[in-house]
């Protein structure tokens, strides 16, 4: 892969999926412990960062009262407004601390639903600056990155799912998204292959 046309995106790494005390914390802790996924995620992002990847950032947020979502919402964005979860100025959707993005880090803002191309400029900023391989890390596994997976596969885009850096409500979801849909629409790497794949000996002109 070549690191020049190559972004890496972080979907929803905010507290009140990613610190204790946040809203939906504690439906992904299990899967985050499992897998070791902030602190592989916090590798990737240093990793990135010291390879010159495009670092990009992609947080979900409501207005008070969830105006953006029908009256009587359903599936999992009813369960966001049901935990009052990821409402715009609050900690819960601020960026975890860990992940933090540096200033000269893009923060895609819009993302109101499960893909993160469908409400915001993603495929513009990625194109504007000759991303051809698009890396996804985040939550949650079987939503919102499988979502952007298939989108950004649509788009042609070459996708990688970073399997070890995302997390979702269980297990069972986590090895079925992982193991059965991410096959079909990206290259799944752990988040070590994939740094590993940037180095001057690996890369190619991919």
């Amino acid at each position: 892969m070549n690191p020049t046309r190559t972004a890496v995106l972080f979907i929803e790494y905010q507290n009140d999926f990613v610190t204790e005390g946040g809203a939906q914390h504690k439906a992904v802790a299990a899967v985050m412990q499992s897998t070791d996924m902030l602190a592989n995620s916090t590798a990737l992002l240093a990793g990135a960062r010291q390879a010159g990847l495009v670092v990009l950032h992609a947080p979900i947020a409501f207005a008070e009262g969830y105006p953006e979502l029908p009256a009587e919402p359903y599936g999992i964005l009813a369960g966001v407004k049901g935990a009052n979860a990821f409402r715009r100025g609050s900690w819960g959707a601020e960026i975890a601390e860990a992940m933090r993005p540096e200033q000269d880090e893009i923060v895609i803002e819009g993302k109101r639903g499960l893909d993160c191309f469908a409400s915001t400029n993603l495929d513009f900023v990625l194109r504007q600056r000759g991303i051809t391989t698009l890396a996804i890390a985040g939550f949650l596994t079987n939503c919102c990155v499988e979502s952007t997976m298939r989108s950004a596969y649509e788009r042609g885009y070459r996708v990688v799912t970073l399997t070890d850096c995302c997390a979702t409500i269980g297990e069972e979801e986590q090895r079925v998204a992982i193991s059965k849909d991410f096959p079909m629409f990206s290259l799944p790497m752990a988040h070590t292959d994939f740094l590993a794949a940037l180095s001057p000996e690996t890369a190619t002109a991919g």
